[in-house]
């Protein structure tokens, strides 16, 4: 999927293209970035020398964007059902634990979230519009390659896969819950791998949209059911009658070394974990016009600030409620995440229940459009660097049509992808939580041991541990309690 950029040039300008194919703009800038010089120029400020190329690809054909469209995409790609996790986390924390670690995370986060978009203009050249541009420009061609192929890779392309198998599950949850039980039901459902061919069919259909700008309206959507089904499930958790003995003590209490300090580290994953987006900040704020006067991070961090208010008013609710109405009798099983929305709308009536699972679906299927949206674009980067002309509109929905394809094999082959989402995630943790801090250092280059060296150095690092940690703690967890892999058995 990246294979198509050189070692020696920066991704998207290395194209020779025929005039007569070319968008109305001036001059093709040819930008190298040599592997000695960090922070050579990859990144422009003024759109009015946009490099043609930009113009061709679903990320940055348009730049029509504004502050409600930047909202809605924050929401769209922040919000997901990782954070449906997070009591679990608290019941092996505590409260006081619990809370603390939550804060830090999400202080964390949207403070790398601040560098991400000060960076992306931050140097002269065309606009880092793509998280694999800012990192080549950091790191030099092969090491910005080799830090952000997989990161980037697995939260697009994996996301999606995830997506099909949970809105798939969810699909059928939804049919069970209207259809009711009985032998009538049970012959009249259909199988996991049909289930999950519905929700990629309507998905790949809704993905025909052709750039990142044009799916505000669809992520708007994606915006308001993730808030709606966050907020249904713990309002309605408060509003019903706790549990018996419920006990609000961690669940390591009790336990050996070697069974608590795992606990520990893998609730620390879920925490980190529940927060998710970042590789797509770049991309969102490349839909916004910018020049020299109006800069676009200050329309997208007004964007951040709204979005992420809001998120914190679904997450924190959820965490805080759910571990309240059901302390240590929240499933320890960190698998397929609609489980887990299976739990939160027990013992609620059918109608609150539907509303629930449809609203999550919703949510599933529009969040999908924007975490493909990257996927496309490097495909069709691939097309045009071999055909030195942009895509036709057939030749686009081909490959959505093959991404689609792509995706649903892997989820039927892997419908346990979930299972390990803690440890495919925690080796992608570094994306949110340590390449900004590094990224900053190596382009603004701060004052050697002044305060913003020292702390973006010492926060990227600790977040390298971070993801060290919680990749060590998931592999002893699969290790010690197994998995069960259902090869091609959704």
């Amino acid at each position: 999927m990246f294979g198509q950029y050189s070692s020696e040039e920066s991704p998207l300008h290395n194209l020779h293209v025929d005039t007569d194919q070319s968008p109305p703009t001036t001059t093709l800038q040819i930008i190298t970035i040599t592997s000695g010089t960090q922070g050579s120029g990859d990144c422009r400020h003024d759109d009015d020398e946009i490099n043609p190329v930009d113009a061709w690809l679903p990320i940055t054909e348009s730049r029509n964007g504004n502050f409600f469209t930047c909202v809605f995409h924050l929401l769209s790609s922040g919000i997901g059902f990782q954070a449906l996790l997070l009591p679990l986390a608290f019941s092996i924390l505590g409260w006081t634990c619990g809370i603390i670690c939550l804060l830090l995370a999400s202080t964390w986060q949207f403070y790398t979230i601040w560098l991400l978009v000060h960076l992306h203009e931050a140097l002269p050249g065309p606009r880092c519009s793509r998280f694999l541009q800012l990192s080549i420009a950091s790191f030099g061609p092969k090491l910005g390659k080799l830090l952000a192929i997989f990161p980037v890779m697995y939260l697009s392309g994996g996301t999606c896969v995830i997506l099909i198998i949970t809105g798939g599950r969810t699909v059928e949850l939804f049919y069970d819950t209207l259809c009711g039980s009985g032998a009538s039901c049970d012959a009249k459902s259909m199988t996991g791998t049909e289930w999950f061919l519905v929700f990629t069919c309507v998905a790949i259909v809704l993905a025909q949209r052709p750039n990142l700008n044009s799916i505000a309206g669809v992520s708007f959507i994606a915006a308001i059911t993730a808030v709606g089904y966050y907020t249904l499930i713990w309002v309605s958790t408060i509003s019903k009658d706790r549990p018996n003995r419920v006990s609000h003590d961690p669940l390591q209490n009790g336990k050996s070394d070697m069974a608590t300090i795992p606990a520990i580290f893998n609730a620390l994953g879920i925490i980190a974990l529940s927060f998710r987006g970042h590789n797509l900040v770049l991309e969102i704020q490349g839909t916004l016009p910018s020049s020299s006067k109006h800069p676009s991070s200050k329309s997208m961090w007004r964007g951040v600030l709204l979005s992420y208010l809001i998120i914190a008013m679904c997450i924190f609710p959820l965490a805080i409620a759910g571990f309240w109405a059901h302390g240590n009798k929240i499933p320890t099983k960190v698998g397929n995440t609609s489980i887990f929305l299976q739990f939160y709308s027990q013992n609620v009536s059918k109608s609150v229940k539907s509303l629930a699972y449809i609203l999550a679906l919703i949510n599933c299927l529009s969040s999908f459009q924007i975490y493909a949206m990257p996927v496309f674009d490097n495909f069709e980067l691939r097309y045009i660097s071999i055909k030195k002309k942009r895509c036709s509109r057939w030749v686009r929905t081909g490959l959505r049509l093959l991404f689609g394809g792509l995706a649903f094999l892997v989820a039927v082959a892997f419908p346990f992808l979930p299972s390990l989402a803690s440890l495919i995630g925690g080796m992608a943790l570094p994306l949110t939580f340590a390449y900004p801090s590094f990224m900053w250092i190596s382009i603004k280059k701060p004052r050697r041991n002044g305060f913003m060296w020292c702390f973006n150095l010492g926060l990227g690092c600790l977040g390298l541990a971070l993801s060290v940690i919680v990749v060590i703690a998931a592999v002893w967890t699969l290790a010690t309690k197994g998995l069960h892999a259902n090869f091609f058995k959704p």
